[in-house]
C-alpha cells in the first residue's frame, strides 16, 4: 500500500531505510516519548524493527513517512486493528529535523482517511504521554478528540508508570 497526499508519501519500509530509522531513533526525544525504543538504538535495532515491519501480519500496517518526492524516510506511523477489526490504534514518530513542518500532521490524515474509507473502521484512536504536547496537537489538527486521561497506563523500561492520553477519531471527524 502507498499513500500519497500534499507532498508525504506513506509507503512500506525497507531495510535501506535503516540509516535513517537509526539517525532518528537516537534523538532523546523519541526515546522519551516512546518507553519501548532502546538506549542507545543501534543499527541492529533498527534492523530488527525493519524487518518486524516487513514481517508484520494483515491487522498491522507499519508505513514510513516519506518525502513524496524522493521517497527517503521521514518518520514512521503504525495502524494497527483490533481483533474485531472495527477499531485501530496509530502511534507516530518524526525524525528530529521534520518536526514542526506539518509532516506528521498530513501523515495522520492520509491514514486516518485510508482506514476510515477503505478499511471501513468506526473508531481510530491513539495516545500520547499528557507531556507530548507535540503529539496531542498532531491529533488535534487532524480532527481527533481528547477523551480523557487513561491513569498508570504505560510502564517505562526503568519502572516508571505514567499516565496516557486518549484521543480518538470517529467517520466524519476527520479535518483536512
Amino acid at each position: 500500500m502507498e499513500l500519497l497526499e500534499d507532498g508525504i508519501l506513506l509507503r512500506a519500509w525497507r531495510l535501506e531505510d535503516a540509516a535513517a530509522v537509526e539517525a532518528a531513533c537516537r534523538d532523546a526525544e523519541i526515546a522519551r516519548w516512546i518507553p519501548w525504543i532502546p538506549v542507545p538504538y543501534t543499527r541492529e535495532h533498527a534492523e530488527a524493527y525493519l524487518r518486524a515491519c516487513l514481517e508484520a501480519g494483515e491487522n498491522r500496517y507499519p508505513l514510513a513517512i516519506a518525502d513524496g518526492e524522493n521517497g527517503g524516510a521521514l518518520g514512521s506511523i503504525d495502524l494497527r486493528l483490533n481483533s474485531q477489526g472495527y477499531r485501530g490504534h496509530i502511534g507516530y514518530w518524526v525524525a528530529a529535523q521534520e518536526r514542526g513542518r506539518g509532516v506528521c500532521t498530513r501523515a495522520l490524515r492520509a491514514l486516518s482517511r485510508w482506514a476510515l474509507d477503505e478499511l471501513e473502521l468506526q473508531r481510530l484512536e491513539l495516545i500520547t504521554d499528557p507531556d507530548n504536547h507535540g503529539s496531542q496537537r498532531v491529533a488535534e489538527k487532524a480532527g481527533y478528540r481528547r477523551e480523557g486521561v487513561m491513569r498508570a497506563h504505560l510502564r517505562h523500561p526503568d519502572g516508571r508508570v505514567r499516565d496516557s492520553v486518549l484521543f480518538s477519531l470517529l467517520p466524519g471527524e476527520l479535518v483536512d
